[in-house]
């Protein structure tokens, strides 16, 4: 393991920081995602999200939802940052 990466576990270690960011929208691989309450009124908009799943059996569970928050947690470096939607 080099320099850089025990750096980065031992940053990564210590948590989040307390502060942490919402956001309205998103933009990941070419698409852009907006919160639902945004979004209402508009007339285009993305709020649903699908993660394709599949668990340990031979049945593939997909999760289906609505974009309520987007949050951005860092971890003690800019450089180590996590986007969670709710």
């Amino acid at each position: 393991m080099g320099v850089s990466a025990t750096i980065s576990l031992s940053l990564l270690s210590l948590g989040p920081k307390s502060k942490v960011k919402c956001y309205n929208g998103y933009f990941v691989n070419g698409y852009i995602f907006h919160t639902e309450e945004y979004g209402h009124g508009r007339k285009t908009y993305n709020n649903s999200v699908c993660i394709k799943g599949s668990t340990s059996s031979e049945f593939e569970v997909d999760y289906y939802g609505r974009l309520e928050e987007v949050m951005e947690l860092q971890y003690h470096s800019e450089q180590n940052r996590v986007f969670l939607f709710k």
